[in-house]
């Protein structure tokens, strides 16, 4: 019986398009080649990961300047490996009960591998322009504990990571950094994602590159590399290379097929998300390009719209959507701003997770969120953002603009 599989040939997927005054949050950056992709997939029959995922890994190394990449199932996944193969290396100084100071606005799972490894995150105030962490407010939440800072980087923003590497060297801190939202974007000329001892990446749909599901961390030491791969795998050594100081001496063979040695997981990517995720690679330069584009019409339009503060860029941001946070006569009228730009086609969503010290779940992780707040309660409270896409958007931009200064 032939075990060729027949499937029928992709359509070429249409350009997207935005309504003359719409702004929706995301949208697809796949075309034909991505579909072509799946399908040559699906006829390989190879579904898990394999050789696309392993070219896909070898190609975002080297477009981001790293000397590995682990890809796994999500940027969530990756943030846990990344906290995981932290604690558990023997060379790291960073062990349950120690301080991670880390910024007060971000996604849930910055901060829920910090507590799930026994360690305690230290939750620090951002700045009001940038959104990412005060490095002056972490200096003075710094303990006798404190061994960690994980940066991450909001909205597309790099960290002024110079300051931030002094405050790491003057207190002796590992460097970590959640780089989920910030792909592509640079800082002295070095990708953003590339400053710490590792840096993770989303490919989620809404994000710079979208592979469905997926995530990436990157990291220029090679043991730590061969811990992510085990660690992604079950904790088994099959997938690693050849003379990996993981592999206890004499194990090859037969035995090393179910042959543990950490506390892994199953959070292994599909093939497709590799292959796709080779297009979508390719086409990321062109996209982040868009992204500035429109930034700079979102920057000129919104300069001349009182009540409203925008992030101001540190390197260059790649620009993951467009934050507003609402000022002056407009402060404590979120409900009505929002509610305008729903009428007028033009989704929001709030500041990531607002100040995360006031979420209900925060009553199940060991954080230290006692410090001063403030801006990050601003955020929460008078914040939200708007997406933005790897074409032109500057139409729906000009209305945005007008609809904010409408409400007086």
């Amino acid at each position: 019986m032939s075990t060729d599989v027949r499937v029928p040939a992709p359509r070429k997927a249409r350009p997207p398009q935005v309504e003359q005054q719409g702004l929706p949050l995301a949208t697809s950056t796949w075309d034909h080649r991505e579909l072509q992709a799946l399908q040559d997939v699906i006829a390989s029959g190879q579904f898990t990961m394999g050789a696309h995922v392993q070219a896909f890994e070898r190609a975002f190394a080297e477009a981001f300047g790293a000397r590995h990449a682990v890809m796994v199932n999500s940027g969530s996944s990756a943030n846990l490996l990344m906290v995981a193969a932290a604690v558990l290396d023997d060379r790291t100084d960073l062990n349950p009960g120690d301080e991670v100071l880390v910024t007060a606005v971000s996604w849930a799972t910055t901060y829920y591998p910090l507590t799930q490894y026994g360690l305690r995150p230290v939750l620090v105030d951002v700045d009001p322009h940038t959104l990412n962490i005060d490095l002056e407010a972490a200096r003075a939440r710094c303990t006798d504990r404190t061994r960690a800072i994980l940066a991450v980087n909001l909205l597309g923003n790099p960290n002024r990571f110079d300051e931030l590497q002094r405050l790491a060297d003057e207190k002796g801190l590992v460097v970590l950094e959640d780089n989920c939202e910030s792909m592509g974007a640079t800082f002295a000329d070095r990708s953003a994602g590339t400053f710490g001892l590792m840096g993770t990446f989303s490919t989620f749909f809404s994000h710079h590159i979208s592979t469905m599901e997926g995530g990436v961390v990157v990291t220029d030491d090679e043991h730590l590399a061969d811990m992510l791969l085990s660690l992604r795998s079950h904790g088994w050594t099959r997938n690693l290379p050849r003379g990996s100081a993981l592999r206890p001496a004499g194990s090859e063979g037969f035995h090393d097929l179910f042959q543990f040695v950490l506390p892994g997981y199953n959070v292994r990517p599909l093939e497709m998300s590799g292959a796709v995720g080779l297009h979508q690679l390719e086409k990321l330069p062109a996209m982040v390009a868009a992204r500035r584009a429109n930034a700079d019409t979102f920057r000129e339009l919104m300069s001349g719209v009182p009540g409203v503060r925008i992030q101001k860029e540190v390197g260059e941001s790649s620009w993951f959507g467009f934050s507003c946070v609402l000022v002056d006569h407009l402060a404590g009228r979120r409900h009505e701003v929002v509610s305008a730009l729903s009428a007028a086609g033009i989704q929001t969503r709030p500041v990531v997770a607002g100040n995360f010290a006031r979420n209900p779940v925060m009553r199940h992780l060991n954080a230290d969120a006692c410090g001063s707040l403030v801006h990050a309660d601003e955020v929460h409270d008078n914040g939200f953002y708007v997406g933005n896409h790897h074409y032109f958007v500057g139409d729906a931009l000009r209305h945005l603009a007008r609809v904010v200064h409408s409400v007086r």
